[in-house]
């Protein structure tokens, strides 16, 4: 970026500032997020759980963010997006603190409880952070600026599984370890709310641009779900979701059975370094590549690359297949957020209530650990079937957006 040219709006408003804000928020959920894969294991050895049972790890926060979501583009609508997100970030570090009490039960179901109200005050905050990622600046950026903030992300996602394994996986084994990352997060989120309250959104901003760059979606009644595209970036962003969950879940499952001399530590190091930097550098680059690359070229490219990543998987050819399952991470890197900025372009005075819509697609993350758990069961590469379809899906999805465009 050699200028801030993709951060000013047509009447030459610059929302760099705010833009690095709200990129902060991003490196949160992603730390969030980062440290259920370790979670997943640690919950089969401690509560002797089955790979199935322990995709409820998974399931408890996907559960959240379905069921909180149309409440959270409700609370944006009303609060409007600075003390919106102040209100998810509270409930965020609420849901943090309470893994304390829960440590001093012997059981997971006071965990599943803590991890539920956190998940929903991360989905306030996804309800407004990306609507405010795409919409600071000239519309024609917004693939390239969500991939921008989705980077913090990245960052987060490395930090999360790495922080989970050294004070969770490589800590005395008892149930208060599952706790410490977790108070170290809720400081986090508190000095970041705080520092939130005293910056200025420039919202009314925001939803001028928004205005002047909204599609005409006179043929579909207003109906948001008549509308073929954004039906398909419904189902595109439910798949991939719970693609990424499912493959992060079962990650250190399946390399240990493809590469058997690994211990449970290597694999969570090389899952929070390894993979989550190839996910951070992925979107990095993605951002960078879309100057000269349509974001839905790019989308469908990646897709496809993805899909083959997890067939090398399926198909067990041991070290072949864990060096497919890391690669799968740089390719899945651009989804989200690209899947994301498709689906609101253009959306007007519906953009929060899109924006809702596609964070509630998030539940495909509470659906695919259990399937891939159930299916993985005595071979784990059986699990990764269900990716590959994902990515499949996202490769089409990304030709239907890119002939719309053309």
């Amino acid at each position: 970026m050699k200028s801030n040219s993709i951060f000013k709006n047509s009447r030459g408003v610059n929302y760099l500032y705010p833009f690095l804000i709200i990129a902060l928020l991003y490196l949160l959920w992603g730390l969030a997020h980062g440290m259920l894969d370790v979670l997943n294991k640690h919950f089969q050895e401690n509560f002797s759980m089955t790979k199935a049972q322990s995709g409820f790890v998974q399931f408890s926060v996907y559960m959240g963010y379905f069921l909180m979501s149309l409440p959270a583009g409700a609370i944006m609508r009303k609060l409007g997006y600075k003390r919106g997100l102040i209100s998810g970030l509270i409930l965020f570090a609420f849901g943090a603190l309470l893994f304390v009490p829960a440590s001093f039960v012997h059981s997971p179901y006071p965990f599943f409880a803590a991890l539920f109200i956190l998940a929903c005050g991360l989905c306030v905050i996804e309800n407004g952070a990306h609507p405010c990622a795409t919409g600071m600046g000239p519309e024609e950026h917004s693939e390239r600026r969500i991939n921008i903030a989705a980077a913090f992300n990245g960052v987060g996602w490395i930090v999360g599984p790495l922080l989970g394994t050294v004070l969770i996986l490589d800590g005395s084994g008892g149930d208060f370890d599952i706790a410490m990352p977790y108070i170290v997060v809720a400081g986090i989120v508190i000095v970041v709310t705080i520092a939130l309250a005293f910056v200025k959104l420039p919202e009314q901003e925001m939803e001028k641009d928004q205005e002047e760059n909204a599609f005409d979606i006179a043929e579909t009644n207003g109906n948001l779900l008549c509308n073929r595209l954004f039906v398909c970036a419904l189902i595109a962003q439910f798949l991939y979701v719970g693609a990424q969950t499912g493959v992060g879940c079962f990650f250190i499952n399946f390399a240990l059975e493809a590469v058997p001399e690994m211990s449970a530590k290597t694999a969570g190091l090389l899952l929070s370094v390894g993979c989550m930097g190839m996910f951070f550098i992925g979107r990095l680059l993605s951002s960078y590549i879309m100057k000269w690359i349509r974001p839905t070229k790019l989308l469908a490219s990646f897709g496809l690359l993805g899909a083959v990543c997890m067939a090398v998987v399926v198909l067990r050819l041991g070290t072949a297949s864990f060096a497919g399952l890391f690669l799968s991470y740089f390719f899945m890197a651009p989804m989200f957020p690209t899947i994301f900025a498709l689906g609101i372009k253009g959306m007007g005075a519906q953009t929060k209530k899109a924006s809702s819509l596609l964070v509630m697609c998030i539940v495909g993350g509470a659906i695919f650990p259990l399937l891939m758990g159930w299916l993985g069961q005595t071979d784990m590469a059986k699990g990764f079937i269900l990716p590959l379809v994902a990515f499949a899906f996202i490769a089409l999805y990304g030709v239907m957006c890119n002939s719309r465009n053309t």
